[in-house]
């Protein structure tokens, strides 16, 4: 009979031959809690998502109202940083690029940058965030999201380390520029492509 730990090595062989375990990562059946800072409260009354930015309009929705825009459920897989991987994991909200219909992109917007609670940022190119699998989701597994994992809304963008699929989302602005987010100016690599094993910033010699 398999233990848990030689199940889940043996889950674990399985997804790294069908090429979805990223090097340097260890599977998880559990949803492991990281983030900066504590859980801000949430007011349905008072929450806002805005975007700004390269817009042609700057333009804002109440949860009652974000709660109506349609949305698509999608199934990923995960990719944590700090070395653990979670697979077929599902996620319900609307698409970005659908979300894109509902204002006007200037055609100098080539980033988004994700703003959350407490100042929390994270940066992203607007091509990355095209992909069909790219969600701002409020539901995780058929449920509301919970506190600890972003609720009442979070960006999800499975094919980056999750760092950069930001908790407790407030704003996105569109930008001309690239402008790193937290855990870049920290350190963090600024793409973090999980199969590239983008963790970190490259070290640049010294002359």
């Amino acid at each position: 009979m398999l233990t848990d730990a030689m199940s889940r090595r043996n889950d674990e062989q399985i997804m790294k031959d069908a090429g979805r375990l990223p090097p340097g990562q260890a599977l998880t059946r559990k949803f492991p809690v990281l983030h900066y800072g504590p859980i801000p409260p949430f007011d349905p009354a008072t929450w806002t998502l805005r975007v700004f930015g390269e817009v042609e309009a700057e333009k804002q929705w109440t949860w009652a109202e974000f709660t109506q825009i349609p949305t698509v459920t999608i199934t990923a897989d995960i990719h944590c940083v700090t070395g653990w991987s979670k697979f077929d994991t599902t996620w319900e909200g609307p698409r970005f690029r659908d979300f894109l219909q509902l204002f006007t992109l200037k055609p100098t917007a080539h980033y988004v940058i994700a703003h959350a609670e407490y100042g929390f940022t994270a940066n992203l190119p607007l091509e990355i965030m095209l992909d069909d699998d790219v969600l701002l989701a409020w539901k995780y597994d058929g449920q509301p999201l919970t506190p600890e994992h972003g609720y009442p809304l979070r960006l999800v963008v499975p094919k980056r380390y999750f760092w950069k699929s930001a908790k407790w989302l407030r704003g996105l602005e569109f930008s001309a520029e690239d402008k790193p987010g937290f855990w870049e100016r920290a350190g963090y690599h600024n793409n973090g492509d999980p199969f590239k094993e983008e963790r970190t910033q490259p070290r640049v010699g010294r002359l």
